[in-house]
């Protein structure tokens, strides 16, 4: 049975259930004072505790999708995506997936059938989402993703038109899921769209990370994961090679929230001829070593320049500023990162713009992201610019 299926949330819900059923049954019979009698209480009290609490996990974890499958969970890849132990020097061996099966990949649901609301009824009417994987042309990883298609990509009038597009991406350890029913990002886009507040864009929805359990941060890791190269250089090549999206910078764009957020402000300012435009909703405004990351600048005199470069407050102070567009979304209470929030938008100078949404109290969370979305879209919509460029020219 899968990690996320009804059946063993079923299964395992109704084992909890018989065991306190079980435990008050045998209770009566754990009342004396010997070693039995102890160990039995010990026993069924761990037995029921660990059956309710699987129970809840799978029910959290299913409706969250922080891991798709068992080997997600336990970090066992075989395929894609890799494992942190399976790269190899440089980040380039163990490759996860193989990009001359096409660089876009149909997949199965992944999670989309039970995201709610998403459009149904014909393509050129709503607009579509598809379940994808992209495969790195250059890193070989492997990353599931939805893709929003808008209505107008199918209509006659657009057949050969190409769209913009923003990239989407979860926080950490979070997945594509979330951003389709917690944050409903497509459902949200759609609407904005057809009532004209949003020029029609594809979205697409990922995961910052390429090597799960292991939080990669859209980092280049020396001897590890390639993450930044696979978002800023491999997921454009993949796109432009399946969908009709714009060819120039000034029609992409990357919006996240939490590490999410973190990662377009990183891409945006490191890559401003792949991202001119970034929402970033309750990020952080540099990368750092933790548990979850483990060492993601490597070692020798290099690693201090590596952390520094992707210290946004360092590049700001110390390089010349890109010319990006980025959108910072914060809360005054509520929100821990204000006051860097505050530090960040006084720091940026031309040719780089910034614009906040800036809530009055939210906490870290999605119902926070919800309030600042549509705002985020509306602002990354008007930042972007409709390719002029149509299918059939280069």
């Amino acid at each position: 049975m899968g990690l996320t299926s009804r059946s063993l949330f079923y299964a395992v819900a109704a084992v909890a259930v018989v065991c306190v059923g079980l435990t008050l049954w045998l209770w009566p019979r754990f009342a004396g004072g010997g070693p039995r009698a102890l160990l039995g209480r010990l026993g069924s009290i761990a037995a029921t505790q660990l059956t309710i609490v699987a129970a809840l996990g799978l029910a959290v974890n299913a409706n969250f999708q922080f891991y798709a499958s068992w080997h997600e969970l336990l970090g066992l890849y075989d395929d894609a995506p890799a494992a942190v132990g399976k790269w190899g020097d440089a980040g380039t061996a163990g490759p996860a997936g193989d990009p001359s099966k096409g660089l876009v990949q149909p997949s199965g649901a992944d999670g989309l059938d039970k995201v709610h609301g998403l459009p149904k009824g014909e393509p050129s009417l709503v607009g579509k989402v598809e379940s994808v994987r992209i495969v790195g042309k250059r890193t070989r990883a492997v990353d599931p993703a939805y893709v929003y298609l808008p209505p107008q990509y199918f209509q006659p009038q657009y057949a050969r038109q190409r769209f913009p597009v923003v990239v989407a991406l979860s926080g950490y350890p979070g997945g594509t899921f979330l951003l389709g029913q917690h944050l409903r990002l497509p459902q949200t886009a759609a609407q904005l769209i057809r009532a004209g507040r949003m020029q029609p864009t594809v979205i697409v929805m990922l995961r910052p990370t390429i090597a799960p359990p292991r939080d990669t941060q859209c980092v280049d890791v020396p001897g590890g994961p390639q993450a930044e190269t696979f978002f800023a250089r491999d997921v454009p090549d993949a796109l432009r090679s399946r969908y009709r999206v714009g060819h120039d910078p000034g029609g992409w764009g990357v919006l996240g929230y939490s590490s999410g957020g973190s990662c377009a402000l990183q891409l945006a300012m490191r890559h401003d001829r792949t991202y001119t435009s970034a929402a970033a909703l309750s990020p952080d405004y540099k990368v750092s070593n933790d548990p979850t990351t483990g060492n993601l600048f490597g070692e020798g005199r290099d690693r201090v320049r590596r952390r520094q470069e992707h210290d946004l407050m360092w590049r700001l102070r110390h390089l010349p500023a890109p010319q990006v567009n980025v959108l910072v979304g914060t809360s005054r209470t509520g929100e821990k990162n204000y006051p860097a929030a505050r530090a960040f938008l006084a720091a940026v100078k031309p040719p780089m713009t910034a614009d906040s949404v800036v809530l009055d109290h939210g906490s870290h969370n999605f119902a926070t992201w919800r309030r600042e979305l549509p705002a985020a879209l509306q602002w990354i919509s008007r930042s972007l610019s409709f390719p002029e460029d149509v299918v059939g020219n280069s």
